[in-house]
């Protein structure tokens, strides 16, 4: 058993649909054993419940949350992040796919594996949808380093067949026998979940998203991740591309890849007809804020995507390379600065509700993740409420726990993140001597 006290918070519901949905225990006590949280409560209710012999960790002047949730993210793009310059098509071309040549080699996706782990748990991240890239070794590398870490991942190698370097291409039946592979070794394995995964509409040729769309039938429960609406000129290309269709997400939607595990990226500039084909499918979309300004793709609609009359699922994602971090904090900033200037206004609960509970409901995992309560996996992010001196004057300040989660959107970052634990275990620890990563325990004994 693991134990500790804290200040925490977590959501019991969508603060987009309905009111008083924020859990805040000013002195909290929670209990995880077997990977699982046992006890949630306030800290003289439950100290009865300590076995002898267990010490509670202590964290003062700290915010304990759910661990957060990443449902759109590129790790290959790690070596290309704050490139310069290109919209999104450019940008592919002078960037993107330069950088994922490299993954044909084993030991530079190990590295970057290894890189990405870090800099995500250290950001408090604990789940992420993940693109890989076209080599399997990419997905070995990924899905084995998560497994030391005992991280909930979701990931998968991606499929393009055409509008990529030769050396990135694969073929729609050597992409479905790849996959295939994949989904073998590793769907369901531990905490790690199999993401077929065809770049975008452009990169695949119809043959290969109906074998995409093959891979979902024939396997139980798992996830689909591409991207959909992200740049007008893209928008104008799949138009071409696919004159048939009636639009970008009928594209995907004919090849069966449009349900309820389907995680579409960016999703910018959709009709009302898109919005309630994802409400109707269960689809959800994954909102980049600033990969978005980055690129200058657009603004999401955010509040027109949670509309109460057919609200859509939607998660957080910080995209890399471009996005510009992998703090999910600092991009909960950004999301309130892009729904403002679309005028409307973020407020905090909602906020973190969609690095969070939002999330886990988006990948129909929050019967698992995205909750701080008993039954659910043991991942939690610990706050540092004075990690600058900016953050700890500011927050002394604060009256209401708003407050002091607005607070933390806006001037967090990944100093803020005091420990991010994992299926019960501390991964990592800021004030930890030495590096304040590492494996758990129970994987450092093997």
């Amino acid at each position: 058993m693991r134990a500790i006290r804290g200040q925490a918070v977590s959501l019991r519901g969508n603060p987009f649909l309905s009111e008083d949905c924020l859990d805040h225990v000013a002195d909290a006590l929670i209990l995880m054993e077997d990977g699982r949280v046992t006890a949630f409560g306030p800290y003289a209710q439950l100290v009865g419940m300590v076995p002898a012999g267990v010490d509670v960790v202590a964290y003062e002047n700290a915010l304990i949350l759910p661990g957060l949730i990443d449902t759109h993210v590129h790790y290959p793009q790690l070596q290309m992040i704050a490139s310069y310059g290109e919209q999104l098509l450019a940008w592919l071309d002078k960037y993107t796919f330069p950088a994922e040549l490299e993954f044909a080699d084993a030991a530079h996706a190990e590295t970057v594996a290894k890189l990405f782990f870090r800099e995500i748990l250290g950001a408090g991240t604990t789940t992420a949808v993940v693109y890989c890239t076209v080599h399997p070794g990419s997905v070995e590398a990924f899905f084995a380093e998560s497994e030391r870490f005992k991280t909930r991942m979701i990931a998968g190698k991606v499929l393009m067949d055409r509008n990529a370097p030769a050396a990135l291409l694969d073929t729609a039946q050597r992409g479905y026998d790849e996959s295939k592979a994949l989904i073998a070794r590793w769907h369901g394995r531990g905490r790690q979940h199999y993401c077929v995964t065809p770049r975008f509409a452009p990169s695949c040729t119809e043959a290969q998203l109906d074998a995409a769309g093959a891979l979902l039938r024939e396997h139980d429960d798992l996830f689909l991740q591409t991207h959909l609406c992200e740049n007008t000129d893209e928008i104008a290309w799949v138009r071409e591309l696919f004159p048939e269709r009636k639009s970008y997400l009928d594209v995907y939607a004919h090849a069966g890849l449009v349900g309820p595990r389907s995680v579409l990226g960016h999703a910018i500039h959709m009709s009302e007809a898109d919005f309630c084909t994802c409400h109707s499918s269960g689809a959800a979309l994954a909102h980049c804020p600033t990969s978005n300004g980055f690129l200058g793709s657009g603004l999401f609609r955010l509040f027109d995507a949670l509309d109460p009359k057919r609200p859509v699922r939607v998660g957080l994602g910080t995209d890399v390379g471009a996005g510009t971090t992998l703090s999910l904090l600092k991009t909960l900033g950004e999301a309130y600065k892009v729904a403002a200037l679309r005028g409307t206004k973020l407020d905090a609960v909602r906020a973190f509700w969609l690095a969070t509970l939002g999330g886990a409901e988006a990948l129909r995992l929050d019967d698992r993740i995205g909750r701080i309560a008993p039954g659910h996996d043991a991942d939690l992010c610990v706050l540092d409420l004075a990690a600058t001196p900016l953050l700890g004057f500011r927050t002394g300040t604060c009256s209401s726990i708003e407050e002091l989660l607005f607070v933390l959107m806006t001037l967090g970052d990944h100093r803020t993140v005091r420990a991010t634990w994992v299926a019960g275990e501390c991964v990592y620890d800021n004030r930890r001597p030495g590096d304040p990563l590492r494996y758990p325990v129970s994987e450092a004994m093997a």
